[in-house]
């Protein structure tokens, strides 16, 4: 519950707490709030109790953490039933990378020069990707774009 409190700020709080409720009610009020903290977790634990009751059985697995997007996406991830980590494990990042610098400066790579589509698909010449001013007129205006400027 205090897992994000250290060492120093704890003993900050139980001298703030001892000069806040004083040395003769500090443990009156310490008695106090864990019974209202203990009242809290069987409040919730008879509510969580009765919404299963009431789900029926088809709800017998249903936990509330699974209420929580975070933990609902990861545990749709682990399930299997989708083959999603067979795709995971297929795709490889670096690989692919590289075969698409490799198609970006126009060197032929083993897997590419193998491929039926990717070399029926190509004239066999290489495109030129550079960028090149295009001859206007000197007396023409360059386009204007109002939402660019």
């Amino acid at each position: 519950m205090f897992n994000d409190i250290g060492p120093l700020e704890l003993v900050t709080l139980v001298v703030l707490a001892v000069l806040v409720f004083g040395p003769e009610k500090l443990p009156k009020m310490i008695q106090d709030v864990t019974r209202t903290i203990r009242k809290i977790r069987e409040f919730s634990e008879s509510a969580k109790a009765d919404i299963r009751e009431e789900l029926g059985p088809e709800f017998k697995d249903f936990e509330f953490e699974d209420l929580n997007p975070k933990t609902f996406i990861r545990k749709q991830l682990d399930n299997d039933e989708l083959g999603l980590k067979e795709i995971r494990n297929g795709f490889d990042l670096k690989k692919e990378m590289a075969e698409v610098t490799d198609a970006v400066h126009s060197r032929d790579t083993d897997s590419s020069s193998s491929s039926p589509s990717s070399s029926s698909g190509s004239s066999g010449g290489s495109i030129d990707m550079t960028k090149k001013p295009e001859k206007n007129d000197p007396d023409e205006r360059p386009p204007f774009d109002a939402d660019a400027t």
